[in-house]
């Protein structure tokens, strides 16, 4: 997967590491459905910007979200929305999707304590 891009997009540009994700999540089904090896899984410029890979997408689009929105005050994904999309659900959508996220985290760090790892 493309976790590691995710992950290095967000810290590189300073913005929440379920940002990325939840966008790609609402936009795209999480890259199931984009135009044939578009790498564009953000619904980045309307769906119709192609990039080459996968990270080329992700950091491409932190990049803009950073410089266009962030830097701009549009810092939560309630400003990002309208921005973002026409679509006036658009952060309640990309907000469930982080939520979920965030669920996921808290189970697998209730896990961990659980059952530490010992090497």
């Amino acid at each position: 997967g493309e976790s590691e891009s995710f992950v290095k997009t967000c810290i590189k540009y300073q913005i929440d590491c379920y940002l990325l994700p939840s966008i790609a999540g609402l936009e795209s089904t999480f890259g199931k459905f984009i135009w044939p090896n578009s790498y564009n899984a953000f619904g980045w410029d309307r769906g119709y910007m192609m990039f080459s890979s996968w990270t080329e997408g992700i950091d491409t689009v932190g990049q803009g979200l950073r410089n266009g929105y962030l830097d701009n005050g549009a810092l939560t994904v309630e400003d990002i929305g309208p921005i973002y999309s026409e679509s006036p659900t658009w952060a309640v959508r990309v907000n469930y999707f982080i939520d979920q996220f965030k669920k996921e985290e808290a189970k697998m760090t209730l896990l961990s304590d659980q059952f530490p790892v010992q090497l």
